[in-house]
């Protein structure tokens, strides 16, 4: 995982597209401290993290969150 401030995230965004295609990731830092704000992944990974398994049920059923609904997925699962 690379570390890439603002700017230079910035100056190179057509590179860093190329890369995280190929599956790189990069975290986006800012400001004086360099607080980093951002991670880019590949899609497909982003997808494979944000599965929830529903144990017994996996493979036999489906669940969906709506946009407007409060409470995050950690929150519902107590995570």
């Amino acid at each position: 995982m690379k570390i890439l401030p603002v700017g230079e995230f910035k100056a190179q965004f057509a590179n860093v597209l190329e890369s995280v295609k190929q599956g790189e990731e990069f975290v986006i830092s800012y400001g004086k401290k360099k607080e980093n704000i951002a991670v880019i992944i590949p899609y497909k990974e982003y997808k494979e993290r944000n599965i929830i398994k529903l144990g017994l049920l996996a493979k036999k059923g489906t669940y969906k969150i709506n946009d407007d609904f409060k409470m995050t997925a950690e929150e519902l699962l107590g995570i």
